[in-house]
């Protein structure tokens, strides 16, 4: 089974769970970010990625322009460890690891939670990747990926018992939308899909596919 059709059977799963109210919040919200633009404001192909250097699940601190000296990055941008539909993603990028590692290049991680919760969404899906913290998301602001989640998303995740001001360790609200880049080593962008629907994301063969026909 391929992610696309693992995350439509956790949102079918997910929509029983769901009263009507919330469902139409999370549509309309979801709706909304599309025709907002954000993605139009992305880094595209051939933009040029700028360094950065942000803590691991453990505290050490892992920098762009390291694991450029090696060979390409993929890079993937998730909402969270309370985002089963993150968590499922994670976990399909830890199976086409060896894949990924086989093209010379490095995969990581990042969301904008405390690294304890980066270490928290490690140990809970086996990644033996780098998961980072970009609390306040400023990486992910150069990317253009950041929004702020609208006032009805909000009262959506308190009633499933999230609270993102603890996931995050700030009161701002803003997310990335999922994002995955393949970054070349001269820095530019080879490779990007941004999605504004956070029930789909990339399916990983595409990554694996992207860093074999690469040329730089």
């Amino acid at each position: 089974m391929n992610l696309a059709q693992e995350l439509t059977n956790l949102r079918i799963q997910a929509q029983t769970h769901l009263s009507a109210d919330k469902l139409t919040a999370i549509n309309q919200a979801t709706e909304e970010l599309r025709q907002s633009g954000i993605v139009n404001r992305s880094l595209k192909v051939g933009d040029r990625v700028e360094n950065f250097a942000l803590p691991n699940a453990v505290g050490n601190t892992i920098e762009l322009k390291q694991l450029l000296a090696i060979g390409a990055v993929v890079t993937s941008f998730y909402r969270g460890t309370w985002c089963r539909f993150c968590n499922q993603e994670l976990r399909a990028l830890q199976e086409v690891l060896p894949e990924i590692q086989a093209q010379s290049a490095s995969l990581i991680a990042i969301s904008p939670q405390t690294p304890d919760n980066s270490l928290l969404t490690s140990q809970n899906n086996s990644l033996t990747f780098e998961v980072l913290s970009d609390v306040g998301n400023h990486v992910a602001h150069k990317f253009g990926i950041v929004y702020q989640l609208p006032e009805s998303m909000r009262s959506v995740l308190q009633d499933f018992g999230v609270d993102l001001p603890a996931y995050n360790g700030n009161k701002t609200f803003e997310l990335p939308i999922p994002a995955t880049y393949v970054i070349a080593p001269n820095g530019k962008v080879a490779y990007a899909k941004v999605e504004p629907d956070f029930t789909k994301r990339l399916e990983p063969t595409e990554i694996v596919t992207a860093l074999q026909t690469l040329r730089y």
